[in-house]
């Protein structure tokens, strides 16, 4: 297996979470961050990062990163970390596509001892059921895990590392966020929480499997959703009984131990998202997920709860519902 030093790193998908990954190993040691988007590689390139999470000055400091939308260049690096988007589809299902075709792309560049590190969000056990399958069919190599790794005389190594990245957080970024690692054996999840080590000043947590890393990150979206949840159905109960829901939640919150959530609508690529993967996942084993399907039911209906909500309002002020205009501030997710 390979030492921590002889790792070439490439990062591959430079979204909001790959990006800030790629600078920060790019300050410490060679990168290659791949993109498939020609587009991006051009305005990375050119120190222009136009999700703003990256400025300028950051990109002049990670002296030892390229950029590149060329496959070939992949073939250059042993240390895979694969960050793309897992979305869900029409249905409310995991949407896969852009997950395994990384896997294809990757498994192209793969030679022996390779690693290859998941950071994109997905249900526990897609890692080793979905992906690895795909990287061995394509580089028609052997992944080696605790299970087979004293059988196993060549091949590559798997590890699962959940990014928390929160988009437009200049308080929380990728450094000072506590780093969950995990590794397909007990020598390969020790290098990969090490090489994170090198970047992460927070710290690491070694999970102790790939399947326990990647519960670990659908949960932590999924508690949240569901705490928002309880919110916006209080704010509902609170409205029928014409109180105000602010007005209780500061009452409440004056014992220690109540949690201070608040009403809101939920959006953006995580929070709505992620529950829908545990709850795939779940119903696949036979179980329907009661309480995590509630509260995405919840907090899918609360942009037509407002409307409904505005509407009755401007018919109160005897405003016209078709000329006038609303004004929304806060565009984003």
């Amino acid at each position: 297996m390979k030492n921590l030093s002889d790792l070439r790193i490439a990062v591959v998908g430079l979204g909001y979470v790959g990006l800030p990954l790629a600078i920060e190993f790019g300050k410490k040691r060679t990168t290659l961050g791949f993109d498939i988007n020609f587009e991006r590689i051009e305005e990375l390139s050119s120190h222009y990062d136009k999700t703003l999470e990256i400025k300028s000055e950051e990109f002049k400091q990670a002296s030892f990163l390229e950029f590149t939308n060329d496959e070939n260049n992949l073939k250059e690096c042993n240390c895979f970390i694969i960050t793309v988007p897992t979305p869900i589809d029409l249905n409310k299902n995991p949407d896969l596509s852009y997950l395994i075709s990384a896997s294809e792309l990757v498994g192209k560049a793969l030679s022996e001892d390779s690693i290859v590190i998941y950071e994109s969000t997905v249900f526990p056990g897609c890692t080793e059921e979905i992906c690895i399958p795909v990287l061995e069919e394509v580089s028609g190599l052997k992944y080696i895990n605790s299970k087979n790794e004293a059988d196993v005389l060549s091949g590559f190594y798997c590890g699962y590392s959940p990014e928390r990245i929160n988009p437009g957080d200049k308080l929380h970024k990728l450094v000072n966020i506590k780093k969950v690692t995990s590794g397909s054996t007990e020598r390969s999840a020790g290098l990969i929480d090490m090489l994170y080590a090198e970047i992460i000043e927070a710290g690491t947590y070694k999970a102790t499997s790939i399947a326990v890393a990647e519960a670990a990150k659908v949960i932590e979206n999924s508690q949240r959703d569901l705490n928002i949840a309880f919110m916006n159905e209080l704010s509902i109960i609170f409205n029928k009984l014409g109180i105000e829901t602010n007005e209780v939640l500061e009452a409440a919150s004056t014992k220690w131990n109540f949690l201070p959530f608040t009403p809101g609508l939920v959006g953006g690529h995580c929070i709505g998202v992620d529950p829908y993967y545990l709850a795939y996942k779940a119903k696949s084993l036979g179980y329907i997920p009661r309480v995590i399907l509630s509260g995405r039911t919840i907090n899918d209906s609360m942009g037509s709860y407002i409307v409904d909500k505005l509407i009755e309002l401007m018919k109160r002020k005897g405003l016209s519902l078709l000329s006038s205009k609303v004004l929304i501030l806060g565009l984003t997710f």
